[in-house]
Parts: C-alpha cells; structure tokens; sequence
C-alpha cells in the first residue's frame, strides 16, 4: 500500500528564505533519518512563511502506512517553529 500526505506548513519565526530553509533542512533531515518515508518541499519555495510538505510511505497493509505517516505527523507538529496547517491522505 502506498500512502501520500500533503502538508501544508506556517514558519511564523521566519524572516527570510535563509531562515526558513534552516528550518526546513533541521526539519527534513530528522524525518529521513528517523523514519522510513520520503519527504521533500514540493510548493511554497520562494514564500518565506509557508511551505508544503509531500511525505510517501509504503508497506504492505495500508494500516503500517498509515501508522508511519501519523507518526511523522506527530514529529512534524512537535517542531515549535511550524505549525501544519492543511494535511490531505491518499492511497494508491
């Protein structure tokens, strides 16, 4: 089962494309060594407060899947400096 999440993000701190990309990197970095999905910035890249997010996980029952990308989910909120704002599942 392959899931797919859309997540769209606010960086309030952010004051620039360099500090959003500081904390995009710190954020980015983390999820790919903690966990088995592919994460990359797939909108947002010249807007210095928001970002949106595409994370793929797959398995082999859509319920680890799920689990995986609730887990980064969870991750992802733990950040002080984003806040999720828009986040949309779909399976294939």
């Amino acid at each position: 089962m392959i899931g797919y999440v859309d997540c769209e993000c606010l960086i309030y701190d952010s004051q620039s494309l360099k500090d959003k990309r500081a904390v995009l990197q710190r954020v980015l970095t983390r999820i790919k060594q903690k966990y088995n999905v592919s994460i990359s910035e797939i909108d947002y890249q010249d807007t210095w407060q928001h970002t949106k997010f595409g994370i793929v996980a797959i398995s082999t029952s859509k319920v680890q899947t799920e689990k995986e990308l609730q887990r980064v989910l969870q991750f992802i909120d733990s950040f002080p400096e984003i806040e999720r704002t828009v986040t949309m599942f779909e399976w294939f």
